[in-house]
């Protein structure tokens, strides 16, 4: 997951090397007024979000399997503990009972 994130974010980063490079060298428009640096980020998302889709999918996939496998083990962790949980208080329901079953054949 890590690899993928680091991946996603260096395409971002050379998108904007490009894109800063183009528009201060005048191949691409520059923003209006003072808003040139939010110019050059949009139009860096904009390009890196389907070269991301793109040259990433093989690393994408890996790292939805990870998330799988850890919300499957999340899952099984969950469930194992309902069940001693479910164990715990029937075992305690039955000493409950014993113990009334105990007291009333006891005579008074």
């Amino acid at each position: 997951m890590l690899r993928y994130t680091l991946m996603r974010l260096g395409i971002l980063v050379a998108c904007l090397l490009v894109v800063w490079g183009a528009v201060y060298s005048g191949i691409a428009p520059r923003g209006l007024g003072g808003s040139n640096g939010m110019w050059i980020i949009l139009l860096s998302l904009v390009i890196s979000a389907p070269i991301s889709f793109v040259v990433l999918r093989k690393e994408r996939d890996r790292a939805s399997v990870q998330i799988v496998e850890r919300v499957d083990r999340a899952k099984a962790n969950l469930e194992a503990n309902r069940s001693q949980e479910d164990e715990a208080i029937d075992e305690a329901a039955r000493a409950q009972a014993q113990a009334q079953t105990q007291a009333q054949s006891q005579p008074s």
